[in-house]
């Protein structure tokens, strides 16, 4: 935690893990309006997880998979840091690869003495978080910074079924 930060609780450094989802946005617009009321600076952070799970063909090559991610993920990043000069903020992007994502964010913590994290949930509940975690609880459990969890609202599911076509199988 920065000197500052440590003895206010008014935030210097913001960082923002960022996945380009719509709740990565919402997270990003809500840390942008806490940079400018306290003249913060803000850290964008993008980690890309490695595809070594997958099985790739042979002609397509996971360095070639990740530099395609890392460009994209360059020019999300350039479009965010055009608007945020235009506010006269300052704003550093990274994109890291790492297999712990979690663990990525809190070596950015560290290593740029942040203050404040604003971070965003998918939503997601039921068996998912349960077998896989939650990037952002294990965040909140174990960032040494204040923290600022935005709640996305739970994603609307395509296996609804109406209660009169339930009874339709019964």
């Amino acid at each position: 935690m920065s000197e500052a930060g440590a003895n206010s609780a008014v935030p210097t450094k913001i960082l923002v893990p960022i996945d380009f989802s719509s709740s990565s946005h919402a997270a990003l617009e809500a840390a942008t309006e806490l940079a400018e009321k306290f003249h913060a600076e803000l850290f964008l952070l993008n980690v890309i997880p490695p595809f070594s799970t997958v099985t790739l063909p042979e002609t397509v090559s996971e360095s070639a998979i990740i530099d395609a991610a890392k460009k994209e993920a360059t020019a999300h990043f350039a479009k965010s840091q055009a608007s945020l000069d235009a506010k006269g903020l300052k704003a550093t992007t990274r994109v890291d690869v790492g297999e712990d994502v979690a663990g990525s964010i809190l070596e950015a913590i560290e290593h740029d003495n942040i203050d404040l994290v604003v971070i965003s949930t998918h939503g997601r509940s039921g068996w998912y978080p349960m077998v896989f975690g939650s990037i952002a609880e294990k965040v909140v459990k174990l960032a040494p910074c204040s923290l600022m969890l935005m709640r996305t609202p739970k994603p609307k599911s395509s296996a609804k079924v109406s209660s009169s076509r339930l009874m339709e199988w019964w």
